[in-house]
């Protein structure tokens, strides 16, 4: 079940999609709601060789203060109008650790919602979603920053390769699967396989005994990228949500996004719900 959700609240913006979706996502699933607003610590660039005057280092605390404050402020007035109680918290941290402060806080939730890294955003937004999808052991929801709905469950789009992270991110999601009006299993090949083969028929079956009915597609990818088939007839279908593993690899400590994650994170159109 899915009945703890935790969103980042973005800072600026006359809107935060990620905090409406998930508004509306703790509405569908009745589970309760948690928003997360980090204040950042001054951050002056390290090449700048004279002492940082203390009023100008006071004068950043306060402005990220008043954009936290007001995220919080613009979470709790949506979650009012639409009769929902939520909770929050902000956290005083330097940006280059909050990453990983949000993907500790997220493993004591079922779920965490976040944005979309946008193109003109900083690298610490995507190092964020990257965080919580790799250091969780949660899965987390991407809203695209194009969104304007809310949670639809019409029609979900299960990403299927028979890997350990799509089988992950398909029991992460079997709550909102139970409560899709249809669902797809989607399976990408280059046309090699048996053609007495139906791809994701195990997976069917596995869901069918849930009370899951699925229907099964096989896309040939030909030249394209996988992520842009995947994309294209999440497009076509107008799924309202896609469900696939979170592909990366360990570089040290750290995990780099693999192909089709990272092209599904630069273009999606769709909230997309990964696991690692």
């Amino acid at each position: 079940m899915i009945k703890d959700l935790l969103v980042n609240l973005s800072l600026g913006g006359p809107r935060d999609q990620a905090a409406e979706f998930a508004v509306s996502a703790a509405a569908t699933l009745d589970a309760h709601l948690t928003g997360l607003a980090f204040t950042y610590e001054a951050f002056f660039p390290a090449f700048e060789l004279a002492p940082i005057p203390a009023d100008l280092i006071e004068m950043q605390r306060q402005e990220n203060e008043q954009l936290s404050a007001a995220a919080i402020d613009r979470f709790n007035e949506f979650a009012r109008r639409n009769g929902r109680s939520v909770e929050t918290r902000n956290i005083d941290v330097n940006s280059a650790a909050a990453p990983d402060i949000f993907a500790r806080i997220s493993r004591r939730f079922d779920l965490a919602i976040v944005s979309q890294p946008r193109p003109d955003s900083s690298g610490s937004d995507a190092m964020l979603v990257e965080a919580a999808l790799f250091g969780s052991g949660r899965p987390v929801l991407i809203v695209p920053y194009i969104q304007e709905n809310g949670l639809r469950l019409e029609r979900v789009m299960v990403c299927w390769d028979g890997s350990r992270a799509a089988a992950r991110a398909t029991a992460d999601a079997l709550p909102l699967l139970a409560k899709a009006r249809t669902t797809e299993v989607v399976t990408v090949t280059d046309g090699s396989i048996d053609q007495d083969e139906i791809p994701g028929i195990d997976l069917a079956k596995h869901l069918a005994r849930h009370g899951i009915e699925v229907e099964l597609k096989r896309l040939v990818r030909g030249d394209i990228e996988i992520a842009d088939v995947i994309l294209s007839h999440a497009a076509d279908t107008s799924a309202d949500l896609i469900v696939m593993g979170g592909y990366g690899h360990s570089r040290l400590r750290e995990f780099v996004l693999g192909g089709v994650t990272r092209g599904l994170l630069k273009s999606m159109t769709a909230p997309t719900l990964m696991s690692h």
